[in-house]
């Protein structure tokens, strides 16, 4: 094999693969629908990607190539029935991803939510003491700027993906499951098969498997042993012993596991979500075999993922953060972590809802967590890989939202919106393309800052990002 050609390379999980396959010395191309960030610095480190469907730019020699592909690309795009009709070997990411693994210690985390903040940790306290890892992660890690880490080691650190069943190709020595939750009802139809993909998943884990206290995973078929972590009850093997926030929202708490207590753990990224997170990557590494005082030190260096919590401006008077929550309870777990990182200040939350089918499945749960807003800036559905459906809108959300202000917007008016609304702390939330907006509302911001006073609730010895 000598070229890998990727139909969809723009996405977090297939351009970790594209450069991996480019780090090993393949030719990589691919398509993509729309010009992004991701496809930029793709084309920067010398993969071509372009942006129509192009059958004829798959390379022509069909025994040297593999075409790799998402489940997200429409089955009637011309380049991926080209390559499906014509010969050509053509693997889903997931299976790709599966192969890659297979020999390998594997290290994966699995979850509705979390998984991304805690493999990028996990792969970071692997990385940050020296034994190292290879790491295809959700995200792309604020330590690394990269969402791809390699090492000449044979472990790996692997994002578990439940959407399509990818996680089903994962044959993992060491496990997280963080939540098992309804989502992509699209994709199992109701919560049932959900939780019986996971208690699948559960059953491939060879060594250990670390499954969230409460979380419904039938552990009867699997030859793991087991344990449990949570964020604070004490009936789990793993769990934080009196966390605490300091001024600007990073959590300090003592580790109880297996073997004894972790004393005086700071984690890096702010916000109690990051703190529980770190608890599951801690029960990995110390699973794993790293030394506690290691794995302290390292969760102290984490500077979180891009689009997890992620802060562009923070100041008494005027603060930004962003995050990728899609799922009500990601969005719930999010508002609570900035009310704590930013007490008594009123958070204005912009929220681009993701896919038509979530939308219908969860609007009532939509409401309720962003219910929990000062004010909400609802903008239209992202409808990613997905038709509209007739009579789902955001008005279905919108109309049960209880916030003491609401307004519902495109997202072509959205600047022209925030240039004359009053600020205090402002959030954007969602997995669509609200994230084009992250840099026009900094510089907004920013340039807002310049006019606010400079001295009236700033605190001595305190660093504010500007």
């Amino acid at each position: 094999m000598k070229n890998v050609y990727f139909i969809g390379i723009g996405g977090i999980g297939m351009s970790a693969l594209a450069r991996y396959f480019k780090f090993k010395g393949y030719e990589v191309a691919g398509y993509d629908r729309t010009p992004s960030e991701l496809t930029a610095q793709l084309e920067a480190e010398g993969i071509p990607v372009h942006y129509e469907d192009r059958p004829d730019l798959i390379p022509a020699d069909k025994q040297e190539t593999l075409v790799v592909y998402t489940p997200a690309i429409p089955s009637d795009l011309g380049e991926l029935r080209k390559a499906m009709d014509e010969g050509y070997r053509v693997l889903k990411r997931s299976r790709t991803l599966g192969e890659i693994t297979k020999g390998q210690r594997c290290l994966a985390v699995a979850g509705t939510h979390g998984k991304t903040t805690t493999s990028t940790l996990t792969a970071h306290i692997l990385t940050e003491c020296g034994e190292g890892c290879s790491a295809f992660l959700g995200g792309i890690s604020r330590n690394y700027g990269t969402n791809l880490l390699m090492s000449q080691n044979n472990t790996v650190v692997v994002e578990a993906d439940e959407f399509d069943r990818s996680f089903l190709q994962l044959y993992p020595e060491i496990a997280v499951i963080t939540s098992v939750e309804a989502d992509h009802l699209d994709i199992y139809g109701d919560y049932a098969h959900v939780v019986e993909a996971f208690r699948a998943f559960a059953s491939q884990v060879s060594g250990t498997l670390i499954v969230k206290k409460g979380a419904p995973v039938d552990q009867s078929h699997t030859k793991a042993k087991v344990y449990t972590y949570h964020y604070t009850d004490s009936q789990a093997d793993f769990y934080a012993i009196g966390p605490k926030a300091d001024a600007l929202g990073h959590f300090h708490y003592d580790l109880r596991y297996p073997g004894g207590i972790l004393k005086d753990i700071r984690v890096g990224a702010p916000g109690w979500v990051n703190a529980e997170n770190s608890v599951a990557a801690a029960a990995i590494a110390l699973s794993y075999g790293i030394a506690p005082e290691k794995v302290k030190a390292a969760i102290g260096t984490f500077e979180g993922v891009k689009r997890r919590l992620e802060v562009h401006l923070n100041t008494p008077h005027l603060s930004y953060i962003d995050d990728y929550a899609h799922h009500p309870t990601e969005l719930s777990s999010a508002i609570a972590s900035m009310r704590d990182i930013f007490p008594g200040r009123k958070l204005t939350a912009i929220f681009q809802p993701h896919l038509y089918t979530r939308t219908r499945d969860f609007a009532p749960e939509f409401a309720k967590a962003l219910s929990a807003a000062d004010k909400l800036i609802l903008l239209d559905i992202y409808p990613a890989r997905e038709e509209p459906i007739p009579g789902v809108s955001a008005q279905m959300i919108f109309k049960d939202v209880t916030a003491p202000e609401k307004v519902l917007l495109k997202k072509e008016e959205l600047m022209d919106y925030l240039a004359d609304e009053p600020l205090d702390v402002l959030a954007t939330f969602g997995a669509g393309n609200i994230d084009r907006f992250i840099e026009p509302i900094t510089d907004l911001l920013i340039e807002r800052q310049k006019s606010l006073p400079r001295g009236e609730g700033f605190r001595e010895g305190v660093t504010y990002d500007i």
